[in-house]
């Protein structure tokens, strides 16, 4: 099970109304949802449930739902966020065999960017995919796909192949090695590159007496 515990209750009804009286009572509403069963409405206290956000162990993980004496395994699929005040308004949570593979977007990371040789030779890093759908047992779960930079040159291409995906894991798109990320010559440097060639086309050939 997760390292998470949600306490829930169950809300009657699945409407704008039954969700706006669990937040006046402090309460986030939610749905559980998946399995063979029914969709069911819930809720969690507002404090706990921002508690366990910020521990960054929530969203895309493994947690454990508790009702009552009841407990099961989820998954925390998407949370849903007031756009001015950023109080959590909705939360969806999905039924899971932890033994079972599910698909899950995970963050990827990269590291040592400003260490690699691109850096000192002014290259930039241009981002394709910041997360990466793939298949992986629910208690398998990575926190994040890891991609190391200290090697990478100028024009290299960092590709799916080139992470590392927990035992038994595979990427949900499979019909090609998809690109995660590209190393690119930064305009900076390429002005730099042509401010230096023009200097030296330029330049008189100077003769020193001997």
């Amino acid at each position: 099970m997760g390292e998470i515990i949600l306490n829930v209750d169950v809300r009657d009804g699945v409407g704008t109304g039954s969700a706006r009286a669990a937040r006046r009572d402090g309460f986030v509403p939610g749905v559980l949802y998946g399995g063979d069963k029914a969709p069911v409405a819930i809720s969690v206290n507002e404090k706990d449930f921002r508690k366990s956000l910020y521990t960054g162990k929530l969203l895309g993980h493994l947690v454990t739902l508790k009702y009552g004496e009841e407990t099961q395994p989820v998954i925390a699929k998407d949370v849903q966020f007031d756009p001015v005040s950023d109080r959590p308004l909705h939360f969806d949570l999905m039924r899971v065999d932890e033994k079972a593979p599910v698909k899950i977007e995970v963050p990827v990371h990269f590291l040592n960017a400003d260490e690699a040789p691109f850096a000192r030779q002014g290259g930039s890093l241009e981002v394709v995919r910041h997360a990466v759908e793939i298949l992986v047992r629910a208690d398998q779960i990575p926190e994040e796909l890891v991609v190391d930079l200290a090697k990478s040159q100028m024009g290299d291409t960092i590709r799916i192949s080139d992470i590392k995906l927990p035992k038994g894991a595979e990427a949900t798109i499979t019909d090609r090695d998809f690109v995660i990320a590209t190393v690119k010559v930064s305009s900076a440097a390429l002005s730099a590159a042509a401010d230096e060639a023009a200097e030296a086309e330029g330049a008189p050939i100077e003769k020193t007496e001997g």
